[in-house]
């Protein structure tokens, strides 16, 4: 999980797998052309959110096309799932308390 939030905390690479859900499979030279960046530095990228495992690589002859893994995304999603219950559940009691008559 440490590798998939590490990746996810560049808004480059965030922006990079948006294009990949938004558009489906793409190049790098592709994605490069919609981001403020070099291909070189797309490419960079990708292999950071290829070692999460938020994206995989599929060869087509000659060209590497990337596409969105939603696998590891989805363990994150469920943690912070989980964290945001048990914090709902501690404002909850803390409302509560500032709420009752006693307060």
């Amino acid at each position: 999980m440490d590798a998939v939030f590490g990746a996810l905390a560049d808004p480059t690479r965030r922006a990079v797998l948006e294009a990949l859900v938004h558009d489906g499979a793409s190049t790098a030279t592709v994605l490069a052309r919609r981001l403020p960046v070099t291909r070189q530095a797309v490419g960079k990228h990708l292999s950071t959110l290829e070692r999460a495992g938020l994206v995989r690589c599929r060869r087509v002859g000659r060209e590497a096309r990337y596409e969105p893994d939603p696998r590891q995304l989805t363990g994150a999603a469920e943690w912070l799932t989980v964290l945001a219950r048990e914090w709902d559940d501690r404002l909850a009691r803390v409302t509560a308390l500032a709420d009752s008559p006693d307060a």
